[in-house]
């Protein structure tokens, strides 16, 4: 994943944004570190303590914390591999041992459930981060031939 985003957003700024999105790349990019450490910690945490039990948390509150929209998009890409690697070693030990989270709001997680749920997230975030682009490449494109 953090090899797509960095060909996603190549040669461009984090700035971006979209008027129906509420961050803009370099956010999307923090945001998706984030959800990728904070599931291979929670991972880690049953598979080396037992203790399963974990709750939600608000991906705003989160983002207003770490001020994503003002991250600089090297960093946040720096972050995301780094956040990657571990999240692939805490997934692997966590599928090996057949961890399962106790989730506050959903339940039953098996590793193999957080696992695709944060695939689904990242690529669902690679999208959004497509659909500014596209935005902005309009934008852009109706700017120059007025």
């Amino acid at each position: 994943m953090p090899a797509r985003y960095v060909a996603l957003v190549e040669g461009r700024r984090g700035d971006a944004r979209h008027p129906e999105l509420a961050w803009n790349v370099a956010a999307y990019v923090s945001h998706v570190t984030d959800n990728l450490r904070n599931w291979a910690e929670r991972l880690a945490g049953a598979r080396l303590t037992g203790a399963r039990q974990v709750p939600g948390y608000d991906q705003d509150l989160l983002s207003q914390a770490r001020y994503y929209n003002d991250v600089p998009l090297a960093g946040a890409l720096w972050s995301l591999q780094r956040a990657a690697d571990a999240w692939v070693d805490s997934v692997s030990a966590a599928l090996a041992e057949n961890v399962e989270l106790d989730h506050a709001d959903r339940g039953v997680q098996r590793a193999e459930d957080v696992a695709r749920n944060n695939a689904h997230d990242a690529a669902h975030h690679a999208w959004d981060i497509g659909r500014i682009l596209t935005h902005v490449d309009r934008r852009i494109e109706q700017s120059t031939t007025r």
